[in-house]
């Protein structure tokens, strides 16, 4: 019989980002199995994480950041390490990073002979133009002892750039969340995000190039010529990266197209209690990204009754198909405007919602944390040998 472990999960903000969402839940899940687990985070602002989590968590001191990203990185990995000198807080069998600030963290822990191994879930990667974020990305993976990740792309990707054998743990949808039944709550967020008749389109992650903001506002102008009345909401941004430039571009280019005000809705950032109300408020999710690790808000929206349009690139490929989803060539505002077009037809909204239902059963937490115990079973093993 394995034993129960005791486990710390280190996440980069306690903002609503999916490689967040996905340690809350893991960590939730794991506790479902028996386990004992620690939600850390750095936590500038003093308020806890996005959510109430239903597992014990611990706010790391978040010292002042100068404004380069490089900078804040690494001052945040210091204030990881700072927390982690003191035995008191090192008290666990397993140690699990969930993104580069942190895995930095615990490889310079392993350094210092403070932990004996960790392991890393790769979320997906990224592409720098500052050398400091590049080697931090590259050190955060490659001394790793192990390593997870949410899809098999990403998984092939780590194999091939650090000659490892990662394990893909997937992830999951809350159904008891996320469904399609209204509650009052999605009238007044209708009412105070401005929404007409419609149809609405959603984008989610906010202004960024990886989620090709700007192509899915080209395609959604190409779609108002035929439903003027369309609006386009684009709700998420919490994100530690810096977007400016391209949010200058967004801008630029939302000025030139001449909508009418509420046409195209800046929410921010949602509280997560509202997260299913929007999904429900919405004709259609647009989520035509160029880069992703999984794409949790899919499944959300999905679990909804909000039909997809994803873009046809994996990770998407590997869990979806056309008969759950729209799929759109990301680089081609036409693909999208085309799809954004057929899933607000009556026929393909009810057969991608009919089939989107049967689809997410398929994500399961519990099943995303049973993936992550053998690995951990292994890490204690070693530990003891």
């Amino acid at each position: 019989m394995r034993r129960s472990l005791r486990i710390a999960i280190l996440t980069h903000s306690t903002n609503a980002r999916g490689g967040v969402v996905h340690a809350l839940e893991l960590g939730e899940a794991l506790t479902q199995l028996g386990h004992t687990v620690v939600l850390h985070a750095p936590d500038p602002a003093g308020g806890g994480f996005f959510r109430k989590v239903a597992v014990p968590t611990v706010s790391v001191a978040a010292s002042p950041v100068a404004s380069s990203v490089a900078a804040m990185v690494e001052t945040r990995v210091a204030d990881y390490v700072r927390h982690f000198e003191d035995v008191a807080s090192r008290s666990f069998d397993v140690f699990h990073a969930q993104d580069s600030i942190s895995g930095n963290a615990l490889a310079t822990l392993k350094q210092r002979g403070l932990i004996q191994c960790f392991a890393r879930t790769v979320h997906h990667m990224d592409a720098f133009d500052d050398a400091r974020l590049t080697e931090l990305q590259r050190r955060a993976i490659a001394e790793a002892d192990h390593i997870f990740t949410v899809s098999q792309v990403w998984a092939d990707h780590v194999a091939e750039a650090f000659t490892c054998t990662p394990t893909v743990v997937g992830n999951g949808v809350d159904l008891s969340r996320f469904s399609s039944t209204p509650v009052p709550t999605d009238a007044s967020l209708r009412k105070r995000l401005g929404l007409g008749q419609g149809p609405v389109l959603l984008s989610i992650g906010g202004i960024e190039e990886r989620k090709n903001t700007l192509t899915i506002l080209d395609a959604f102008r190409q779609l108002r010529t035929i439903h003027p009345a369309a609006q386009l909401v684009i709700a998420g941004g919490a994100s530690v990266l810096n977007h400016d430039s391209y949010q200058r571009r967004f801008k630029h280019r939302l000025f030139e197209t001449g909508f009418p005000p509420g046409a195209v809705i800046l929410a921010g950032v949602i509280p997560d209690i509202e997260m299913p109300s929007l999904y429900r408020l919405a004709d259609a999710l647009v989520f035509a990204s160029l880069r992703e690790g999984f794409g949790l808000v899919v499944l959300e929206a999905m679990a909804s009754g909000c039909p997809v349009i994803a873009s046809h690139i994996a990770p998407f490929t590997e869990y979806l198909n056309e008969d759950s989803v729209a799929w759109c060539n990301p680089l081609n505002p036409g693909s999208i405007a085309n799809a954004m077009a057929s899933v607000l037809g009556a026929a393909m909204k009810e057969k991608l919602v009919a089939n989107a239902a049967v689809a997410v059963r398929r994500h399961d937490w519990l099943r995303t944390a049973r993936a992550h115990v053998p690995v951990y079973d292994s890490m204690c093993e070693e530990i003891d040998a």
